[in-house]
C-alpha cells in the first residue's frame, strides 16, 4: 500500500476541485481533464496488449512482458487520476489507515458542493457508494473520535447533501448520519427541518426520524411509508 507522501505527489492537487476560488478550481479541473484522458489512454494501450496475447495464443498473459508492462502502466496512470484512483488496491479490512482517506473526502465533497462540476467530469455513481459507505464504516471504528477531522468533515456533508434536491446514491449518506450521530449533527439537522428550504426540511426530518430509529431500515419501502403517514 502506497504512503500519504505517494498519494499527496500523486493527487494533492485534488484540493483545488473543493476550493472557494473559481481560478483555482477551474485549474484544478484542467488537470482532472488531462489526468483522465492520460488514464483512458493507458487503459487502451493495455486492452490493446491484451488482444494481442489472446491473437497470439498466449496461455499465461501475465509471464509476457509487454503485457504486464502496460498492466503497471495503466495502474500508475490511474493512480494519478479521480476517481480511478479508488479503482482496486484499497485494503478495506484497515480502512482507518488507508492513506487515501483524505482524497475520498475530497471527492465526496467536490460532488456534495459542485454536482454539476463533478457529474460533468467524473461522475461514477458506483464510486460514490462505496467510498460513502467506506467512510461509515471508518466513523464507527473506536479510534475515531467525534472530534477527530473524518468525524467533523462527515457531519459537514450529512448538512450539504440533506440541504438539495436527491441526486443518485444520496441514501448511503443515512449510514454516515448514524456512524456519526450526536449532538452536533443532530443540531444541524433541527436547523435544516427548521429552515426554508423545502429540500432540507423533507431529508432533514426523515433522517432524523431514522436516527431515533436506528434498528429500521434506510429502505425505498420506509422512506415511502415515512412520506405516506404524514412524515411522523
Amino acid at each position: 500500500m502506497d504512503d500519504a507522501r505517494a498519494w499527496d505527489e500523486r493527487l494533492g492537487w485534488a484540493y483545488g476541485l473543493i476550493a472557494d476560488d473559481p481560478a483555482e478550481r477551474a485549474a484544478a479541473l484542467d488537470h482532472l481533464v488531462s489526468s483522465r484522458k492520460n488514464a483512458l489512454d493507458a487503459q487502451l494501450r493495455f486492452n490493446e496488449a491484451w488482444l494481442t496475447a489472446d491473437r497470439l495464443g498466449v496461455k499465461d498473459r501475465w509471464e509476457e512482458p509487454v503485457f504486464r508492462n502496460a498492466h503497471q502502466e495503466y495502474r500508475r496512470v490511474q493512480s494519478h487520476s479521480l476517481p480511478e484512483a479508488f479503482w482496486g488496491g484499497v485494503d478495506r479490512e484497515d480502512l482507518v489507515e488507508w492513506p487515501g482517506l483524505p482524497y475520498a473526502l475530497v471527492f465526496l465533497e467536490w460532488e456534495a458542493r459542485y454536482p454539476e462540476e463533478w457529474t460533468r467530469h467524473a461522475k461514477a455513481w458506483g464510486t460514490k457508494e462505496v467510498l460513502i459507505r467506506d467512510l461509515a464504516r471508518v466513523a464507527t471504528d473506536a479510534s475515531v473520535g467525534p472530534d477527530s477531522p473524518v468525524t467533523v468533515k462527515l457531519v459537514d456533508l450529512v448538512e450539504v447533501v440533506v440541504q438539495r434536491a436527491y441526486r443518485c446514491k444520496d441514501r448511503e449518506y443515512v449510514r454516515v448520519a448514524r456512524a456519526v450521530d450526536g449532538d452536533e449533527l443532530r443540531g444541524r439537522l433541527e436547523l435544516a427541518l427548521r429552515s426554508e428550504n423545502p429540500w432540507a426540511q423533507l431529508h432533514a426530518g426523515y433522517v432524523l426520524w431514522l436516527l431515533d430509529r436506528p434498528a429500521v431500515p434506510n429502505t425505498r419501502h420506509v422512506w415511502r411509508t415515512w412520506l405516506a403517514d404524514g412524515r411522523q
